[in-house]
């Protein structure tokens, strides 16, 4: 099956019908059975129209780059999930903590996260303290 916009010249109407195909829409025109139903003349003739095409190798591409989205967001859900369970949330006090950590060699404490700057960061590296930055995600769906 094919649709075609059609407009009649007579009165400038235009609408879509659907044919068998193209030669048939051929046939149909060459034996005057294409009639307007405004006017009933047939002086109607196909008009341009732009295809309805989908474009299997851009909608995959992008179905792959949401799968991939997906499951990175996963990954760093569950890397989350595992940090919270074993891990101490400190906030905004992270180079604090980690300060008192490294340099209290008798206090013990589990691992702990939360937020600093990139000068906090650049500067307890400069002081041997080894820190990891992950990305976060947050709890709610976007």
């Amino acid at each position: 099956m094919i649709k075609y916009k059609l407009a009649c010249k007579n009165c400038e109407t235009t609408f879509d019908s659907w044919f068998a195909s193209s030669k048939e829409f051929e046939k149909l025109k060459k034996k005057s059975l294409l009639i307007c139903h405004i006017c009933s003349s047939t002086k109607v003739d196909k008009t341009l129209m732009a295809p309805s095409l989908r474009n299997n190798k851009k909608d995959k591409k992008n179905d792959l780059e949401v799968n991939r989205y997906e499951n990175v967001k996963k990954t760093i859900k569950n890397y989350q999930k595992f940090i919270k369970e074993n891990f101490k949330f400190v906030g905004e006090n992270f180079a604090y903590e980690a300060r008192s950590i490294h340099y209290n060699l008798k206090k013990k404490s589990k691992g702990i996260y939360g937020n600093a700057s990139k000068k906090d960061l650049m500067e307890l590296k400069e002081e041997g303290i080894d820190t990891q930055m992950i990305p976060w995600v947050e709890d709610k769906d976007n």
